[in-house]
């Protein structure tokens, strides 16, 4: 059964979620389901041992580590 709830965001965040929405042509429920997937695999791949990155494509190595999630 689909669950709904509400969530209160700042003011900045808010502005970034519209952006990003207006940039992929997508909707607010879309974008917040897919956040919610990309943070649920972060924590299954922690608790597997796993890091969380973003790799450049040319070199393959981690230029950003996304940590404390």
């Amino acid at each position: 059964m689909p669950a709904q709830f509400d969530v209160v965001l700042s003011d900045d965040l808010n502005r970034d979620i519209d952006k990003a929405v207006e940039a992929n042509a997508t909707n607010r429920s879309e974008l917040m389901r897919k956040a919610l997937q990309l943070y649920l695999a972060a924590l299954d791949g922690k608790r597997r041992g796993l890091k969380l990155g973003l790799i450049d494509p040319k070199t393959e190595k981690m230029q950003t580590e996304f940590i404390g999630l």
